[in-house]
């Protein structure tokens, strides 16, 4: 790991996280969640944001298929 690297988290539609070079626009169907640091910085950020790692998608078909 090398702690000079800057890097941003990014998000998608899914709600699904990933880390991207800071100096870099993300790639179509990601933007920026508005945190960037150290690698380790962002993958401490991602665990807290992003706790169920689940697609959003699948999140709200097994919600929908609880209320039934």
């Amino acid at each position: 790991m090398n702690a000079s690297i800057r890097y941003q988290v990014v998000v998608n539609e899914e709600e699904q996280h990933a880390l991207w070079p800071a100096e870099t626009l993300p790639p179509q169907g990601w933007r920026p969640d508005g945190f960037s640091g150290t690698e380790d910085e962002c993958v401490a950020h991602v665990d807290e944001v992003w706790p169920d790692i689940r697609p959003l998608s699948l999140r709200r078909r097994l919600a929908e298929r609880e209320q039934r």
